[in-house]
């Protein structure tokens, strides 16, 4: 495995992929791995083959935090970081500062307009728009042929899709099933910011979850099942709902009725951190 620091080191060492026309795949992450990324890793691996290359980044970017404390806080683990890569077979991991990524005073940025405006768009503006600059920068960078992404960001999911296809980066994007505890929470690298008793309380999200499909499909309307959910959250002391949202899984837009493809969508604060999760319905 070989640690790239600079765009200009890891453009050089996959030239010889390129020209030989090798499945490349990319693993963007922004660190603090955990085995949600490593599933993410070793899917990559799998898929590349004896043939490919696995390229991840670690890379906790700036641009797409909306919170200048959530920045400062967020967890940075860059030596266990680089092992979980080793173990998961990574080839190369590209590992730039931010004023390398961003040279002088940035003045492009790439958003999107339609599929950010809900959930997690709604609450972080701006978030998105670092998110797509990010990738767009990497796409750029790695040229990969194929992109991994966990579901547990769905949105984020959904608009990297757009950006791909508005945009014409000839990049495959795939979509990993959710990683989780065996109590049911899911792996999230802001996990470590939580209490041993605040881990517990979390697994109400999956819970609130499930309750919700069960009842979507038995016809529930979906005001009721949103205010179920969110009944069973709020029950748990020192939880704030940020958002509680079905929506259409391919447009990322409230609906009112039961009809697939839907989206139980929420994020919720447990203290001062904020945890995302969704269930397909």
């Amino acid at each position: 495995m070989q640690t790239c620091e600079t765009k200009v080191e890891l453009r050089d060492v996959l030239k010889k992929h390129h020209a030989a026309n090798q499945m490349i795949v990319l693993v963007p992450t922004m660190g603090a791995l955990h085995a949600g990324h490593q599933s993410l890793l070793e899917q990559a691996r799998q898929m590349a083959g004896k043939d490919g290359v696995v390229v991840s980044s670690l890379f906790v970017n700036p641009i797409q935090f909306n919170n200048a404390g959530d920045l400062q806080t967020y967890p940075r683990t860059p030596e266990q970081d680089l092992e979980i890569c080793q173990r998961a077979g990574v080839d190369y991991v590209f590992t730039p500062t931010p004023e390398e990524m961003y040279t002088g005073v940035r003045s492009i940025s790439v958003e999107e307009t339609y599929l950010s405006t809900t959930l997690c768009g709604a609450s972080r503006p701006g978030h998105f728009a670092g998110v797509c600059t990010v990738l767009a920068k990497l796409f750029n960078i790695v040229q990969p042929t194929d992109a991994i992404f966990g579901k547990k960001d769905y949105q984020q999911l959904a608009i990297i899709r757009r950006l791909v296809r508005d945009l014409d980066i000839p990049v495959r994007i795939h979509g990993a099933e959710i990683v989780r505890h065996e109590n049911g929470l899911a792996y999230s690298s802001r996990n470590a910011r939580l209490t041993a008793t605040q881990k517990e309380e979390a697994t109400v999200l999956r819970q609130a979850l499930l309750q919700a499909k069960n009842e979507f499909r038995a016809g529930v309307p979906v005001a009721e099942v949103k205010a179920n959910a969110s009944a069973m959250i709020n029950k748990v002391a020192g939880t704030e709902i940020d958002y509680l949202e079905i929506v259409n899984a391919e447009t990322m837009q409230p609906i009112e009725e039961n009809a697939d493809p839907a989206l139980l969508a929420t994020a919720v604060y447990f203290g001062d951190v904020r945890l995302i999760d969704n269930i397909e319905l």
